[in-house]
């Protein structure tokens, strides 16, 4: 029952931390849509932006990601085996990459305060697409556990299909943006 409880609360946590990643990049990408407003509309939305980034990150995903990624410990804690499964190592490494996600939005933000207001250096196509990748984790971690085994015996399939996702909305992106324009 308590491991039960741990996962629930670890569900939770997963969820409200995607929600404000989500969300994060995606302020990212108005930041820098704000690169061709006037003066003083730019500098007015900016400021907002930033104000919301920063309260977006230290209230909800900074939190949410250290409570899921203890659950998920206590989770483990409670259940060693997991560290013997092979699907659960190749959860793992798809953790990882959520943790280098992770810090690149941290060190986006940092880049962002240390601006001051002035632009972006990125573009917006990239940053659009950035904001895709934490889908794409949270596609893959999601298909390992609920698969487990099969995710091993399919493992190729599963990667695959993950690119052709990934190249599909990344073109979506290319076009719509080109579109706009």
């Amino acid at each position: 029952m308590d491991y039960l409880i741990i996962k629930s609360l670890h569900i939770i946590f997963v969820v409200s931390y995607f929600a404000g990643v989500f969300y994060l990049v995606r302020l990212f990408v108005y930041y820098k849509d704000t690169d061709i407003c006037e003066e003083p509309k730019k500098t007015i939305l900016r400021e907002q932006y930033l104000f919301m980034i920063r309260r977006l990150w230290n209230i909800i995903t900074l939190p949410a990601g250290v409570l899921m990624f203890m659950f998920g410990v206590a989770m483990i804690t409670l259940n060693p085996a997991l560290l013997k499964m092979p699907w659960f190592h190749l959860k793992l490494t798809f953790l990882l990459g959520l943790g280098a996600y992770h810090y690149w939005c941290w060190k986006k933000i940092l880049e962002l305060k240390a601006l001051c207001g002035r632009d972006l250096p990125l573009s917006n196509i990239k940053l659009r697409q950035a904001n895709e990748i934490a889908t794409f984790i949270l596609f893959l971690v999601v298909f390992t556990v609920i698969l487990k085994g099969l995710a091993l015996m399919y493992w190729w399939q599963l990667i695959v299909g993950f690119i052709v996702i990934v190249t599909v909305i990344m073109l979506t992106v290319k076009m719509v943006n080109k579109n706009k324009k």
